[in-house]
Protein backbone atom coordinates (compact mmCIF):
# COMPACT_ATOMS: atom_id res chain seq x y z
CA UNK A 1 0.00 0.00 0.00
CA UNK A 2 1.37 3.61 -0.58
CA UNK A 3 2.38 5.76 1.94
CA UNK A 4 0.14 8.74 2.92
CA UNK A 5 1.81 9.84 6.10
CA UNK A 6 3.40 13.46 6.61
CA UNK A 7 2.57 13.87 2.34
CA UNK A 8 2.41 17.69 1.05
CA UNK A 9 2.92 19.70 -1.42
CA UNK A 10 1.76 17.29 -3.82
CA UNK A 11 0.75 18.37 -7.47
CA UNK A 12 -2.52 19.93 -8.23
CA UNK A 13 -4.35 19.86 -11.05
CA UNK A 14 -2.60 22.46 -13.17
CA UNK A 15 0.51 19.85 -12.93
CA UNK A 16 2.43 22.50 -10.78
CA UNK A 17 3.35 22.30 -7.06
CA UNK A 18 1.99 24.26 -4.43
CA UNK A 19 5.59 25.21 -3.11
CA UNK A 20 9.31 23.96 -3.12
CA UNK A 21 9.13 20.18 -2.62
CA UNK A 22 10.42 19.53 0.86
CA UNK A 23 11.98 16.18 0.90
CA UNK A 24 13.62 13.99 3.61
CA UNK A 25 17.07 11.96 3.05
CA UNK A 26 17.88 8.66 4.24
CA UNK A 27 21.62 7.25 4.11
CA UNK A 28 23.69 4.89 5.36
CA UNK A 29 26.55 6.81 4.24
CA UNK A 30 29.06 4.28 3.91
CA UNK A 31 31.04 5.16 0.46
CA UNK A 32 31.61 6.83 -2.19
CA UNK A 33 28.08 6.25 -4.00
CA UNK A 34 25.93 7.49 -0.99
CA UNK A 35 28.09 10.65 -0.67
CA UNK A 36 27.68 11.44 -4.36
CA UNK A 37 24.23 11.36 -4.53
CA UNK A 38 23.80 13.70 -1.80
CA UNK A 39 26.37 16.10 -2.81
CA UNK A 40 24.78 16.31 -6.52
CA UNK A 41 21.75 16.82 -5.02
CA UNK A 42 22.84 19.88 -2.83
CA UNK A 43 24.89 21.14 -5.54
CA UNK A 44 21.20 21.16 -7.72
CA UNK A 45 19.66 22.82 -5.48
CA UNK A 46 22.14 25.46 -4.22
CA UNK A 47 22.26 26.20 -8.37
CA UNK A 48 18.54 26.19 -8.61
CA UNK A 49 18.20 23.78 -10.74
CA UNK A 50 16.05 22.05 -8.32
CA UNK A 51 13.53 23.50 -6.33
CA UNK A 52 14.05 21.52 -3.16
CA UNK A 53 14.68 21.75 0.41
CA UNK A 54 15.60 19.74 2.68
CA UNK A 55 13.81 18.65 5.43
CA UNK A 56 16.33 16.02 7.68
CA UNK A 57 18.98 13.50 6.66
CA UNK A 58 19.02 10.51 8.54
CA UNK A 59 21.72 8.51 8.52
CA UNK A 60 21.81 5.23 10.54
CA UNK A 61 25.48 5.62 11.51
CA UNK A 62 27.05 7.83 14.52
CA UNK A 63 29.90 9.51 13.88
CA UNK A 64 33.23 7.63 14.49
CA UNK A 65 31.77 4.73 12.99
CA UNK A 66 33.52 4.94 9.71
CA UNK A 67 35.95 7.60 7.96
CA UNK A 68 33.46 7.42 4.83
CA UNK A 69 30.15 8.72 7.46
CA UNK A 70 31.91 11.29 9.32
CA UNK A 71 32.57 12.79 6.08
CA UNK A 72 28.91 11.86 4.89
CA UNK A 73 28.07 13.13 8.09
CA UNK A 74 30.40 17.15 7.97
CA UNK A 75 28.76 17.53 4.18
CA UNK A 76 25.16 17.38 5.89
CA UNK A 77 26.40 19.84 8.63
CA UNK A 78 28.30 22.26 6.18
CA UNK A 79 25.09 22.93 4.44
CA UNK A 80 22.77 23.63 8.01
CA UNK A 81 20.53 20.74 6.94
CA UNK A 82 18.77 19.04 10.19
CA UNK A 83 20.87 16.23 10.88
CA UNK A 84 19.62 12.93 12.85
CA UNK A 85 21.52 10.15 13.22
CA UNK A 86 20.57 6.76 14.79
CA UNK A 87 23.35 3.82 14.68
CA UNK A 88 21.49 0.75 13.71
CA UNK A 89 24.75 -1.12 14.95
CA UNK A 90 24.74 0.02 18.35
CA UNK A 91 21.11 -0.55 18.17
CA UNK A 92 21.38 -3.72 17.69
CA UNK A 93 23.97 -4.35 20.59
CA UNK A 94 21.74 -2.77 22.81
CA UNK A 95 19.02 -5.09 22.43
CA UNK A 96 21.77 -8.69 23.08
CA UNK A 97 22.32 -8.98 19.19
CA UNK A 98 19.15 -9.88 18.17
CA UNK A 99 18.57 -11.30 14.42
CA UNK A 100 18.13 -7.59 12.60
CA UNK A 101 14.90 -9.25 10.89
CA UNK A 102 13.55 -9.24 15.16
CA UNK A 103 14.30 -5.21 15.02
CA UNK A 104 13.43 -4.04 12.25
CA UNK A 105 9.91 -2.28 12.90
CA UNK A 106 11.80 -1.36 16.46
CA UNK A 107 14.36 0.44 14.53
CA UNK A 108 11.89 1.96 12.24
CA UNK A 109 9.69 3.45 15.46
CA UNK A 110 12.75 4.61 17.54
CA UNK A 111 13.64 6.27 13.99
CA UNK A 112 10.38 7.91 13.41
CA UNK A 113 10.04 9.48 16.77
CA UNK A 114 13.31 11.26 16.01
CA UNK A 115 11.84 12.81 13.17
CA UNK A 116 8.83 13.62 14.35
CA UNK A 117 9.97 17.35 15.01
CA UNK A 118 10.04 17.17 10.98
CA UNK A 119 7.72 17.56 8.29
CA UNK A 120 8.38 16.46 4.69
CA UNK A 121 6.50 16.06 1.35
CA UNK A 122 8.14 12.86 0.53
CA UNK A 123 11.36 10.90 1.60
CA UNK A 124 14.76 10.10 -0.28
CA UNK A 125 16.37 6.66 0.20
CA UNK A 126 20.18 6.92 -1.19
CA UNK A 127 22.01 4.47 -0.26
CA UNK A 128 19.60 3.29 3.03
CA UNK A 129 21.07 -0.12 3.29
CA UNK A 130 18.44 -1.31 5.66
CA UNK A 131 15.13 -2.46 5.07
CA UNK A 132 12.98 -0.02 6.51
CA UNK A 133 9.13 -1.47 6.86
CA UNK A 134 7.51 0.99 8.72
CA UNK A 135 9.69 3.77 7.49
CA UNK A 136 7.88 3.94 3.89
CA UNK A 137 4.23 3.42 5.52
CA UNK A 138 5.35 6.43 7.25
CA UNK A 139 6.51 8.80 4.36
CA UNK A 140 6.09 8.33 0.32
CA UNK A 141 9.38 7.14 0.03
CA UNK A 142 11.44 7.15 -3.71
CA UNK A 143 14.33 4.79 -3.75
CA UNK A 144 17.04 4.74 -6.41
CA UNK A 145 17.87 1.29 -7.06
CA UNK A 146 20.80 0.25 -9.64
CA UNK A 147 18.93 -2.27 -11.61
CA UNK A 148 16.28 -2.05 -14.25
CA UNK A 149 12.63 -2.90 -13.92
CA UNK A 150 12.47 -7.35 -13.42
CA UNK A 151 16.43 -7.14 -12.77
CA UNK A 152 18.30 -7.68 -9.41
CA UNK A 153 16.69 -7.16 -5.77
CA UNK A 154 19.13 -6.55 -3.47
CA UNK A 155 22.83 -4.87 -3.12
CA UNK A 156 24.65 -3.00 -6.14
CA UNK A 157 27.20 -5.48 -5.86
CA UNK A 158 24.74 -8.46 -7.02
CA UNK A 159 23.29 -6.32 -9.23
CA UNK A 160 27.15 -5.66 -11.24
CA UNK A 161 28.10 -9.45 -11.01
CA UNK A 162 24.42 -10.46 -12.23
CA UNK A 163 25.00 -8.23 -15.33
CA UNK A 164 28.63 -9.65 -15.63
CA UNK A 165 26.98 -13.43 -14.86
CA UNK A 166 24.37 -13.10 -17.05
CA UNK A 167 26.67 -11.36 -20.44
CA UNK A 168 24.00 -8.54 -20.42
CA UNK A 169 24.49 -5.47 -23.38
CA UNK A 170 22.97 -2.74 -20.86
CA UNK A 171 21.89 -2.59 -17.44
CA UNK A 172 20.47 0.73 -15.69
CA UNK A 173 19.36 2.04 -12.96
CA UNK A 174 15.79 3.06 -11.45
CA UNK A 175 13.47 5.31 -9.16
CA UNK A 176 11.00 3.45 -7.11
CA UNK A 177 7.97 4.17 -4.36
CA UNK A 178 9.62 1.54 -1.67
CA UNK A 179 6.80 -0.69 -0.08
CA UNK A 180 7.89 -3.83 2.02
CA UNK A 181 8.56 -5.95 -1.43
CA UNK A 182 12.03 -4.99 -1.35
CA UNK A 183 13.13 -2.58 -4.77
CA UNK A 184 9.65 -4.04 -6.06
CA UNK A 185 7.62 -0.75 -5.26
CA UNK A 186 6.33 1.10 -8.54
CA UNK A 187 8.60 2.04 -10.79
CA UNK A 188 8.92 6.01 -11.29
CA UNK A 189 11.64 6.01 -13.77
CA UNK A 190 14.25 4.63 -15.43
CA UNK A 191 17.79 5.18 -16.95
CA UNK A 192 19.37 2.30 -19.31
CA UNK A 193 23.27 2.39 -20.99
CA UNK A 194 25.34 -0.09 -22.62
CA UNK A 195 28.30 -2.28 -21.31
CA UNK A 196 29.58 -2.88 -25.00
CA UNK A 197 31.49 -1.60 -27.06
CA UNK A 198 34.33 0.81 -26.74
CA UNK A 199 35.80 0.79 -23.15
CA UNK A 200 33.80 -2.47 -22.33
CA UNK A 201 34.65 -5.02 -24.67
CA UNK A 202 38.58 -5.63 -24.05
CA UNK A 203 37.26 -5.57 -20.37
CA UNK A 204 34.72 -8.69 -21.54
CA UNK A 205 37.34 -10.37 -23.29
CA UNK A 206 39.51 -10.63 -20.47
CA UNK A 207 37.13 -12.91 -19.01
CA UNK A 208 35.90 -15.32 -21.48
CA UNK A 209 36.03 -19.04 -20.52
CA UNK A 210 36.33 -17.77 -16.81
CA UNK A 211 33.55 -18.85 -14.05
CA UNK A 212 31.68 -16.30 -11.98
CA UNK A 213 32.71 -18.22 -8.55
CA UNK A 214 35.73 -17.71 -9.81
CA UNK A 215 36.01 -14.23 -10.49
CA UNK A 216 34.31 -13.02 -7.57
CA UNK A 217 36.77 -14.84 -5.59
CA UNK A 218 39.23 -13.58 -7.44
CA UNK A 219 39.60 -10.81 -7.93
CA UNK A 220 36.12 -9.91 -6.58
CA UNK A 221 35.28 -6.15 -6.92
CA UNK A 222 38.82 -5.29 -8.04
CA UNK A 223 38.00 -6.85 -11.26
CA UNK A 224 38.41 -4.52 -14.30
CA UNK A 225 35.13 -5.14 -15.47
CA UNK A 226 33.12 -5.25 -12.14
CA UNK A 227 34.72 -1.35 -12.11
CA UNK A 228 33.82 -0.73 -15.17
CA UNK A 229 30.40 -1.32 -14.92
CA UNK A 230 29.79 0.19 -10.92
CA UNK A 231 31.75 3.69 -12.28
CA UNK A 232 29.08 3.97 -15.18
CA UNK A 233 26.46 3.49 -13.47
CA UNK A 234 27.00 5.73 -10.40
CA UNK A 235 27.73 7.98 -13.42
CA UNK A 236 24.38 7.64 -14.15
CA UNK A 237 22.66 6.89 -11.24
CA UNK A 238 23.40 10.75 -10.05
CA UNK A 239 21.35 12.51 -12.92
CA UNK A 240 18.56 9.78 -13.06
CA UNK A 241 17.91 10.92 -9.41
CA UNK A 242 18.19 14.72 -9.72
CA UNK A 243 15.95 14.82 -13.12
CA UNK A 244 13.62 12.47 -10.87
CA UNK A 245 12.86 15.06 -8.65
CA UNK A 246 12.85 17.47 -10.51
CA UNK A 247 10.21 16.21 -12.49
CA UNK A 248 8.25 15.45 -9.53
CA UNK A 249 8.56 19.20 -8.11
CA UNK A 250 7.37 20.36 -11.37
CA UNK A 251 4.22 17.63 -11.36
CA UNK A 252 5.45 15.82 -14.10
CA UNK A 253 5.88 12.79 -12.41
CA UNK A 254 3.59 11.31 -9.96
CA UNK A 255 5.49 10.52 -6.73
CA UNK A 256 2.94 7.68 -5.61
CA UNK A 257 3.57 5.58 -9.09
CA UNK A 258 0.27 6.21 -10.52
CA UNK A 259 1.54 7.34 -13.68
CA UNK A 260 3.77 6.04 -16.53
CA UNK A 261 7.21 5.25 -16.40
CA UNK A 262 9.46 8.27 -17.34
CA UNK A 263 12.43 6.87 -19.51
CA UNK A 264 14.84 9.79 -18.80
CA UNK A 265 17.96 7.85 -20.43
CA UNK A 266 18.39 10.74 -22.74
CA UNK A 267 18.85 13.39 -20.61
CA UNK A 268 20.84 11.39 -18.19
CA UNK A 269 23.00 10.58 -21.02
CA UNK A 270 23.28 14.32 -21.53
CA UNK A 271 24.18 14.99 -18.13
CA UNK A 272 26.54 12.19 -17.95
CA UNK A 273 28.64 13.20 -21.12
CA UNK A 274 27.76 10.62 -23.08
Amino acid sequence: MTATGNIGGSPNSSGNTKKTLKIGWFSTGRGEGSYGLLKSALDARDSGDLPVEFAFVFVNRARGQNDLTDRYLGLVESRAIPLVTLSSRDFRRSHDNRPWPELREDFDRAAIGLLRPYSADIAVQAGYMLIAPLLCSEYLTLNLHPALPGGTIGMWQQAVWDVIGGGLDETGAMVHVSTEDVDEGPVLATSRFSVRGEGFDPLWAEITGSELHALKKDPGEDLPLFRAIRNAGLLRERPLLIETLKAVAAGRIDPTGAGEVADLTPVVERAAGS
